[in-house]
């Protein structure tokens, strides 16, 4: 992957997402009543929404309409976006045999039609929003082990003697930035849950905290099963795939430089 083609992600990440709760927040007082609505009614739509408070406030009509409009598509390209995911990802677990053989059946078109019929078996309200918990907590212990793993190659690329302003983009406030947020993911995963305890309910504790013991049994499994050890810092390999790498960059540069100069309005567009 290109990291100078990934960079404009960054900025509509930080446009859209943390500019927009920005916003919020200075429209929004934090003893708006309004907020509390998802905690009292059991449908709620898009009533619950901030931004539907935020208009409101501003005396902006309709706009919960549109909202809900806007909700209804983005759940259908999410359930697309995910239910893809997660068949591609179970078929490719089958090819590499750590997932049942069923699951490598396609269709005449490419499709791996048992690995989206199971998938799919998972889109109940009730199951679905047990599989919210999981993968909440799922997706942050993914994030740690991210971290631990960059964390591991900054360790790697000092004992090797390789700088890290050699690289293509050098992550600013290392180590201490991956540190800081691997302790954070980790309370915020340790604390989900602990609305399942006011008052203690079974199957919310169950999904919010069975997550960690499932990875720490999954991966001393494998570990026991294929004897396999944390590879030294001297040994890790940091040469495999950079000619790919080195080569896509070069063409991504090429291609910058023959569309010629921008202007900063197409300069602005690009990034958006």
């Amino acid at each position: 992957m290109n990291l100078l083609r990934c960079s404009p992600a960054f900025f509509r990440i930080l446009v859209f997402y943390i500019g927009g709760v920005f916003v919020i927040g200075l429209i929004v007082p934090s003893t708006a009543n309004d907020l509390f609505i998802a905690t009292t009614q059991a449908t709620t739509g898009a009533a619950a929404s901030p931004f539907v408070v935020a208009a409101t406030m501003l005396g902006i009509r309709g706009l919960r309409h549109v909202i809900n409009g806007a909700i209804l598509i983005f759940v259908l390209s999410a359930a697309n976006s995910d239910l893809y995911i997660g068949s591609r990802t179970l078929y490719g677990l089958a090819l590499e045999g750590k997932a049942p053989k069923i699951f490598r059946r396609v269709n005449r078109m490419g499709v791996p039609w048992p690995a989206l019929l199971f998938c799919t078996a998972f889109c109940s309200s009730r199951v679905f929003k047990y599989f919210v918990n999981l993968v909440s907590t799922f997706g942050a212990i993914t994030w740690m082990c991210i971290l631990y793993t960059h964390i591991r190659f900054m360790k790697a690329l000092k004992v090797q003697g390789i700088s890290r302003d050699t690289l293509p983009y050098k992550a600013p406030f290392q180590p201490y930035g991956a540190y800081f947020a691997i302790v954070g993911t980790a309370i915020i995963t340790f604390f989900k849950g602990f609305d399942a305890f006011l008052p203690f309910k079974a199957d919310g504790f169950v999904t919010a905290y069975i997550g960690i013991s499932a990875f720490v049994f999954f991966l001393s499994f494998w570990k026991i099963r294929f004897r396999e050890h944390t590879i030294p810092l001297a040994e890790v390999d940091l040469i495999s795939g950079k000619k790919q790498i080195d080569d896509e960059e070069e063409r991504y540069l090429a291609e910058q430089e023959a569309r010629g100069p921008r202007t900063r309005w197409q300069k602005l567009w690009d990034a958006l």
